[in-house]
């Protein structure tokens, strides 16, 4: 087989080169031939590297063709850096190496072509007659298209012009290798594309399904649009870097948008350092209505856990704010202080802090007159500390007041030193609750400064009197004292209809709200309506009939809080490997639960009141009383001595003779349990006035 002579000359000039390689920068380190070598390699390595970063056919071609010149520059290099001929003749090695390549494998000459020669000894083309020339394909029409789209619409055709469209443009994305967008068009004018999914362009272009895209083509100037034409973008590269690092626009997208918070979009995300929280900001299309939010989802996809108490989600309108906490909020411990105690102008003060880590504000009056109080927790779940920072409070405002307690501890008798009164047992409450409604007759004829008789306003100037705030601690078993326990419910439900009109407010504090337990539906209407009720860690089971007790709709009724805001320990599988108990649970819930100033409950902590440091510098210096006039008016009226006496003589009624002992009720009308009221004592005592005439006439001899 005969060789060509370009391939003949290529292999005589890589053996002439060769020792002039390996001899050149020995004899004659600075000669030309060296720069000559050198400058040739630079080129070389510049025509490989433009090679490469063409896009048109035949790269491989042309590195090959530029390599040569490359190899012999670092031949060259090789043997002006090393001393004499190199080790084991180092320089004569790597140029023979070099001629060998040359020699060894097909010249490079033979890579200039696309085809190679036919050869010499085969025999001439018989003359034959040329067909007709083919029809041009649909998919490679002559319109000048460039290479992308050619090679766009060679794979279309190959899958077969799914659709029965054609494809008039590929567009590469910028900065992407593999993402394009290719505009389609129907092969016949006048027909809409039918038929054509995700499923199909993926399969063309051999990618996966989610990530092509299918769009509608609005019309523009110079080009048609509608039905006949569709866009395709197909983004492999894009999805994989979303997947793999996502901005927060994408990942709100699809890991919020597309399951917790449906339909939400991503506004902004600010970072508080100095509080450690993370606040995410969205909204929802107004269309859609109120933001829904599945909050156990929302933890997963913000990698926590619904009860470790770290997420809050915000509502307002249209948007939405999460909250999520590097720890608990609620685990926290916020020390009670003067200054959060003390009533604004408004009569707002700082109970605690709410979940998202805004201030949670109670009051001591509202624009109706003296605020109640309703404080509803399980024993150790803070009721005496929330109901400590309320006595503060009414106490820095300057009101007067008074605690009765159905059993005595030790916070509550505390407390009692920094009020006008305290006492424990059922008797103790009924007689302040008979003051109270006194108290209401009396203030509702005293006259103010200009002379006239008013309801009880503190923004008004010429109040004679101060407002009286009466705490009744558990309060429910106190309603069920055989004795007495009829009289209480009744007298604490006439003050919360009425005793707001005459600065006389009741915060009453128990267990339970339930009407079932003996708390009258008008009493806890009353309470409701007139202050901001305050409820801490409530059983689970318990939370749905606690808020619907308070009027919360159903919509409203929160989760239950979680038993321990503390972050489990880990390692369980090794301590069971090991055969070790588990730590024990921390039960830091308390002073934890809702406030429920409007329609929907907020968590909160509250404030945490140190009693064992001591709780003096909570409290003004003087204790509140009541007026020199009130005073008198309750003297008359045999309400004012010392609460804690035995019952008197004829307090409770007149005094059973002792031939009619067994026969005669006790102590004003015998043992009623659970709360019940006689339908002659809810039918006589309708205002302050009555009452008080029924309570001169029992204590008549």
């Amino acid at each position: 087989m005969s060789v060509p002579r370009s391939v003949a000359l290529e292999r005589t000039l890589y053996t002439l080169a060769a020792p002039v390689l390996a001899a050149a920068p020995n004899l004659y380190p600075d000669s030309p031939v060296n720069t000559v070598v050198q400058l040739a390699g630079a080129a070389g390595v510049g025509g490989c590297f433009l090679a490469a970063r063409s896009d048109e056919p035949g790269a491989g071609r042309k590195i090959l063709r530029w390599s040569p010149l490359v190899l012999a520059a670092a031949v060259d290099v090789a043997a002006k850096n090393t001393p004499g001929t190199g080790p084991w003749y180092m320089d004569v090695l790597l140029a023979a190496g070099w001629a060998a390549a040359g020699l060894l494998v097909m010249p490079f000459s033979r890579h200039t072509r696309r085809r190679h020669r036919p050869a010499l000894a085969a025999p001439a083309p018989v003359l034959q007659l040329q067909p007709a020339a083919p029809a041009p394909s649909p998919a490679q029409p002559h319109d000048g298209a460039d290479l992308l789209t050619r090679q766009a619409r060679v794979l279309w055709e190959q899958a077969g012009m799914p659709g029965r469209t054609h494809i008039v443009t590929a567009t590469r994305h910028p900065g992407q290798r593999h993402d394009m967008t290719i505009l389609l068009r129907a092969s016949e004018t006048g027909r809409p594309i039918t038929g054509l999914s995700e499923e199909i362009v993926a399969a063309a272009f051999g990618v996966a399904t989610a990530d092509i895209t299918l769009a509608d083509v609005p019309v523009q100037p110079g080009r048609q649009g509608g039905p006949g034409w569709m866009e395709a973008h197909i983004t492999p590269d894009a999805n994989e870097r979303r997947r793999k690092a996502p901005t927060t626009h994408e990942w709100w997208a699809d890991q919020i948008a597309s399951g917790p918070v449906p339909g939400s979009k991503f506004v902004k995300e600010v970072r508080d350092k100095e509080r450690r929280v993370t606040h995410y900001i969205a909204q929802v299309p107004d269309e859609m209505g109120e933001p829904r939010v599945n909050q156990h989802t929302l933890a997963a996809a913000l990698k926590t856990k619904y009860d470790e108490g770290r997420l809050f989600v915000t509502v307002d309108g249209s948007q939405i704010l999460v909250s999520l906490w590097d720890s608990s909020p609620l685990a926290q411990v916020f020390p009670a202080t003067r200054e959060l105690l003390t009533p604004d102008k408004d009569g707002r003060w700082v109970t605690g802090y709410l979940g998202n880590g805004q201030p949670a504000r109670n009051r001591v009056y509202t624009d109706r007159g003296a605020a109640h109080g309703i404080f509803v927790a399980p024993s150790g779940g803070g009721k005496t500390q929330l109901m400590g920072l309320h006595v503060a409070a009414d106490a820095l405002w300057g009101a007067v007041v008074m605690l009765a307690t159905e059993a005595p501890d030790e916070k509550t008798a505390a407390l009692g030193k920094h009020t006008a009164r305290y006492g424990v047992g059922a008797l103790y409450m009924l007689r302040l609750l008979r003051t109270m409604v006194a108290l209401m007759e009396i203030r509702g004829e005293m006259p103010w400064e200009d002379g006239q008789a008013h309801e009880w306003d503190p923004t008004r100037p010429g109040c004679p009197y101060r407002m009286l705030s009466a705490y009744l601690d558990e309060f429910l078993s106190a309603a069920r004292h055989g004795d007495y326990g009829a009289e209480i419910m009744d007298l604490a439900e006439l003050v919360s209809v009425k005793g707001r009109k005459y600065g006389v407010g009741l915060k009453v504090a128990g267990q339970s709200i339930y009407v079932q337990d003996g708390f009258t539906q008008l009493l806890c209407e009353n309470l409701r309506d007139n202050c901001i009720p305050v409820v801490l860690k409530v059983a689970p089971k318990k939370v749905g009939e606690m808020f619907k007790a308070l009027g919360i709709a159903p919509e409203h009724i929160p989760d239950p809080l979680p038993r321990s805001f503390s972050p489990a320990e880990k390692g369980r599988i090794e301590r069971i490997m090991r055969g070790e108990p588990e730590p024990p649970a921390d039960s830091n819930t308390g002073g934890a639960g809702w406030i429920v100033e409007a329609k929907q409950p907020e968590v909160l902590r509250t404030l945490f009141m140190d009693f064992k440091a001591g709780i003096d510098g909570y409290f003004p210096d003087t204790i509140a009383t009541l007026t020199d006039h009130e005073i008198r008016e309750l003297e008359a009226r045999d309400l004012w001595f010392d609460w804690t006496e035995p019952p008197r003589p004829g307090e409770f009624g007149p005094e059973p003779d002792d031939e009619d002992d067994d026969d005669a009720p006790k102590k004003g009308g015998g043992k009623r349990r659970g709360g019940g009221k006689s339908t002659a004592r809810r039918d006589a005592v309708t205002s302050p006035r009555q009452a008080l005439e029924a309570i001169k006439n029992l204590s008549r001899v």
